[in-house]
């Protein structure tokens, strides 16, 4: 699979992300100070839309719902889900799991992402 567009560049603002569904996959698109990013928009503890979360020390991104964080670039576990008090009865079932990362490029002004890269 090539790269599908998604957008035009100046449609994400520095340090922001963007919700975005490529031939069914639901993405998160980040324009970070060292570039563009895309992860699954899904958190990998309970599925959680990580789009509603917060971008946090300029390269995290933080579930909103119980709070696990995951590396933009990388997808890699950073802090597993700890909110509220109680929650990580759940993580013996739900074990670590990284985001699905892809690739990005922008051309022209449009981000476009390779699917086939995870």
């Amino acid at each position: 699979m090539a790269f599908q567009p998604v957008c035009p560049e100046e449609e994400i603002p520095l340090n922001d992300k963007k919700a975005v569904t490529v031939n069914g996959e639901k993405l998160l698109i980040f324009h970070l100070e060292d570039g563009f990013f895309a992860t699954q928009n899904r958190c990998t503890h309970l599925i959680a839309p990580l789009g509603r979360g917060k971008i946090i020390d300029g390269s995290k991104i933080q579930c909103p719902f119980h709070r696990a964080r995951f590396d933009i670039r990388t997808g890699e576990v950073i802090d597993w889900a700890h909110f509220p008090p109680g929650i990580q009865v759940l993580n013996v079932i739900r074990s670590k799991k990284a985001l699905k990362t892809y690739k990005v490029k922008v051309e022209g002004g449009k981000v476009s992402v390779d699917l086939s890269s995870f």
